[in-house]
C-alpha cells in the first residue's frame, strides 16, 4: 500500500476543525440529487435493492456506496455523482437493504463486512456492457468496498476503487465514536439503525427478541441483539474481527485508494494502516491532517475533495 504522506488537500480555513467539516457536509450543506432513473433489482435471496441509475454514452461506470445509515441521495454520494456524471462516467448509486425509505423483505440489514450485495451490484453492471467499473464508498460502504475486493472474486471489468473515511479495525472506531463529542454521531447512528431492527423485530418474532432490541443504546447493543442472530456471527468479538476490512487487506489485487483524514471523529487509531502502507503492492493510503468524516469541503466549490481524488486516481489507474 504506498503510503502517501504529503496529501495536497487544503481545507478552508473555517473547516480545519473535524467536527466543523463532518457537521458542516453532513448536515448543514445544501446537495441536489441527479435526475436518476429508480431502477429496483430483485435478488436471488428473494429480496431487492433499490438502485438510482443515471447512464452516459460511455464504457466507464462508478458505483457509489453509501455510509451507515445513509443511502443513494445522501449529501456526498448527490456531489460524488454529480462530479462523475459530468466527466462522462455512467452513475450507479446503490442502497443497501432496508436504506432509501423501503424496509426489506428479509430480516437481514447489513453491516460493515457484508459485500454480497455489492458483489450482485457489480455483475448487474458489468451486464449492462460496462468495461470500466469503478467503486467509490464513504465510510461504511468504503469498508464494504474493502471487504468486497479481499473476499471475493473480482471480474476483470473493475478498474480501481477508492474508500473514503473508512474505518479499517471496527472495535477502535466504535470505541471512538463513544467518546467526546464523537458521541453525538453515535446516538443519531442509533437511533436511525434501532428504529429498522425494532420493525424487524415485530415481523420476525422468533429470531428477535424486541425486549433486548428495545434496549439497544450502543453500537456493541446492535451487534449482541441484531448481528449475532440474524447475520451469522458467534459473539460481539467475532462480528469485529470478521466484518472489519483489516481482515482482508492481504487479500486485495485490485488497486484501492484508503482516504482517511487524521481529524475524523469516528476514526480510532488503528483505522490508519500505516505499517501496511509499506508493502502492499495494490492498496494506496492517503492521510491528509484535515477533512473530517465523510466532508473534506474545498474553498468556493459544489464538490469535495473526496470525489476530485477518486476521479484523478481512477483516471491515473486507467492510464496505466
Amino acid at each position: 500500500m504506498p503510503y502517501l504522506i504529503k496529501s495536497k488537500y487544503k481545507p478552508p480555513y473555517l473547516f480545519r476543525n473535524g467536527h466543523t467539516a463532518t457537521m458542516y457536509s453532513g448536515v448543514i450543506k445544501k446537495t441536489i440529487a441527479p435526475k436518476y432513473e429508480q431502477e429496483t433489482w430483485e435478488l436471488a435471496d428473494g429480496d431487492f435493492l433499490q438502485v438510482d441509475v443515471r447512464i452516459r454514452n460511455t464504457d466507464r461506470a462508478v458505483i457509489l456506496c453509501h455510509g451507515l445509515e445513509g443511502d443513494s441521495q445522501s449529501g456526498y454520494i448527490n456531489t460524488a455523482a454529480d462530479y462523475f456524471i459530468r466527466r462522462g462516467y455512467s452513475v450507479f448509486a446503490w442502497n443497501n437493504r432496508s436504506c432509501g425509505g423501503t424496509i426489506n423483505r428479509l430480516p437481514q440489514l447489513y453491516h460493515h463486512g457484508s459485500a454480497e450485495d455489492l458483489e450482485t451490484v457489480v455483475q448487474r453492471v458489468s451486464d449492462r456492457r460496462f468495461n470500466n467499473i469503478y467503486l467509490l464508498g464513504h465510510s461504511l460502504g468504503g469498508a464494504q468496498i474493502l471487504s468486497y475486493l479481499g473476499r471475493h472474486t473480482i471480474p476483470d471489468t473493475v478498474r480501481a476503487a477508492v474508500a473514503v473515511s473508512t474505518p479499517i479495525q471496527l472495535k477502535s472506531s466504535a470505541q471512538m465514536i463513544n467518546k467526546g463529542l464523537s458521541r453525538i454521531y453515535a446516538r443519531r447512528f442509533i437511533k436511525s439503525y434501532k428504529k429498522k431492527v425494532l420493525t424487524k423485530a415485530q415481523t420476525f418474532p422468533h429470531l428477535l427478541d424486541i425486549h433486548q432490541v428495545r434496549r439497544i443504546k450502543r453500537f456493541e447493543d446492535i451487534a449482541n441483539s441484531f448481528m449475532v442472530p440474524v447475520h451469522g456471527f458467534t459473539d460481539l468479538e467475532d462480528y469485529y474481527q470478521r466484518a472489519s476490512p483489516e481482515s482482508t487487506l492481504d487479500c486485495i489485487r485490485t488497486p484501492a485508494l484508503v482516504l482517511n483524514a487524521w481529524n475524523d471523529p469516528m476514526l480510532g487509531t488503528q483505522d490508519y494502516p500505516v505499517e501496511m502502507a509499506h508493502y502492499h503492492s495494490s492498496l494506496f493510503l492517503e492521510t491528509p491532517h484535515h477533512g473530517g468524516h465523510c466532508a473534506f469541503p474545498m474553498p468556493h466549490s459544489y464538490h469535495s475533495y473526496a470525489e476530485v481524488r477518486a476521479y484523478a486516481f481512477f483516471e491515473e489507474i486507467s492510464s496505466i
